[in-house]
């Protein structure tokens, strides 16, 4: 199963990275939106793990297009209290699923497996 890491802050990629890749996952990296989207469509990942907050394209920009060229792949957005007004944030119903920064890693990858096992 292919990972999609998308973060501009190296230390959550490199965090991310280590822990699904002890996992089994083959891991894929993008710094930015358009790195990602060009991963996505190369790498056709089974997943993505999508920062929210990124320098040029961010987050939400980037689910809106992931989600309308594939709309069936799970996408779990990583963001910040003040990132979104609430829950009734349109980009957030695009997304499978959303942690909150400082996330708990043990949670994520308990999500994150538990999403691939349904695939």
């Amino acid at each position: 199963m292919k990972l999609l890491i998308v973060d501009d802050q190296a230390g959550i990629r490199l965090l991310l990275k280590e822990v699904f890749k002890s996992e089994g996952y083959d891991i894929i990296l993008a710094s930015n939106g358009k790195e990602a989207l060009m991963r996505m469509e190369s790498d056709a990942p089974d997943c993505v793990l999508l920062d929210m907050k990124m320098p040029g394209m961010d987050g939400s920009e980037v689910l809106q297009n992931m989600k309308s060229k594939r709309p069936k792949l799970p996408v779990i957005m990583m963001t910040a209290y003040d990132d979104i007004e609430s829950e009734n944030s349109p980009v957030l119903h695009l997304a499978d699923h959303y942690f909150t920064k400082p996330f708990d890693i043990h949670e994520v990858r308990s999500t994150i497996n538990e999403m691939m096992r349904e695939k």
